[in-house]
């Protein structure tokens, strides 16, 4: 067994740890509550949106075909620091196990957060763009803009059959799903899996409302689709985020118990040992006392 000073030492580094986690878990939560809500917030925008765009008539069952090699733009969103749970794990598997697969799509990246950059030259993947920059505690529609303008100009450019983006949805504090949902080319079918996998009501979204527009289909049509495509991209990011700081205040609290409960183990081998070393003193007096009686 260690002794006092030792066991002593360590108890007061363990407990720093758990203050720093402690700390880290509040600011963590008071994020959290501030992305969450701006996620909720965003959803039924992103709702409308997606029945607007359904009566405009712009969309298909099937997926733009384009010639040549099969190849798919994936935008990765995960997180620019660690000590956030498996939040960026659960992303990385999911993609992992969207390449393994199809094997015969050839892929290429754009990321948002330095770990999404760093899996995918770990991985050997293509990076054609980088945009850790613009994941911020508080992300707005313009930073969502440059990065779905970025995505539209590849997908016009580089012959891809699609551009989707690869998050991590919010469900609740204790609850992050990591999606998969499409955002070059939208079709009706994609729209309603995307609402079926996060638990959205379809008939909502497949309600029939009749609109008219002026000047015509067409121009409301070129005007319209970017703007949706640069709200699905915003709606992702508050989702990313929110998942982020709720995964991380998880994180910090379990790390924070963990620190606790190593605290109270060490503080009865601390107390063991000291009675240890009482008891020694106190059996070594007595025997100088007996011997001096001899």
């Amino acid at each position: 067994m260690a002794g006092s000073k030792e066991i002593k030492a360590r108890i007061k580094s363990v407990k720093n740890t758990g203050k720093i986690t402690k700390a880290m878990e509040l600011i963590s939560t008071v994020k959290m509550k501030k992305a969450q809500e701006a996620a909720v917030h965003a959803r039924p925008l992103a709702l409308e949106a997606a029945k607007v765009l359904r009566h405009l008539g712009t969309l298909s069952d099937e997926s733009v075909q384009k010639t040549g090699e099969p190849k798919e733009l994936i935008l990765l969103i995960a997180s620019n620091k660690g000590l956030c749970g498996g939040y960026n794990v659960n992303i990385f598997k999911e993609i992992a196990v969207e390449i393994r697969n199809h094997p015969e799509m050839k892929y290429e990246f754009v990321t948002v957060g330095k770990r999404a950059r760093d899996f995918v030259q770990r991985t050997g993947n293509t990076l054609s763009g980088d945009f850790s920059d613009v994941l911020k505690d508080t992300i707005t529609p313009k930073d969502a803009k440059l990065v779905s303008r970025f995505l539209q100009k590849l997908f016009n450019e580089g012959n891809f059959t699609r551009v989707r983006i690869v998050y991590s949805h919010f469900v609740s504090a204790i609850n992050q799903k990591p999606l998969i949902k499409t955002l070059l080319p939208l079709t009706e079918a994609e729209i309603i899996r995307f609402f079926e996998d996060i638990g959205a009501p379809i008939s909502n979204v497949a309600s029939h409302v009749e609109y008219e527009f002026e000047p015509n289909v067409e121009v409301i049509t070129e005007t319209i689709l970017p703007m949706i495509y640069d709200l699905v991209a915003f709606e992702s990011f508050l989702e990313s985020k929110a998942s982020e700081h709720a995964s991380r205040m998880v994180a910090m609290k379990n790390a924070k118990d963990s620190a606790n409960k190593k605290v109270k183990g060490l503080t009865l081998s601390f107390n063991k040992a000291r009675q240890a070393n009482i008891t020694k003193e106190v059996s070594e007096i007595v025997s100088g006392v007996e011997s001096m009686k001899d």
